[in-house]
């Protein structure tokens, strides 16, 4: 197996996105009132095209919010439209 299929991140839409991210911040008890929203961008050098607007996050739950979102956009590209 090669190195770079490992490191691939998954396709997916905005509403997969979108709903993977919901449910990893209501299983944190502290993350659970965040409100976020999904933001289509060019793609960078780095491969990101999309990003994740945080808001209404309690300071207490800053950090964890953020922790979720960084696993999430590790794994997963968004999909081109079909």
């Amino acid at each position: 197996m090669h190195f770079d299929t490992l490191l691939a991140k998954t396709p997916a839409t905005i509403d997969e996105i979108r709903t993977r991210v919901a449910y990893a911040l209501e299983r944190h008890p502290l993350c659970r009132n965040v409100q976020f929203d999904i933001v289509s961008m060019p793609r960078s050098r780095k491969g990101g095209n999309w990003t994740i607007s945080l808001k209404s996050v309690a300071p207490d739950a800053l950090w964890e919010a953020s922790d979720i979102v960084a696993d999430i956009q590790e794994a997963y590209d968004l999909a081109a439209a079909a």
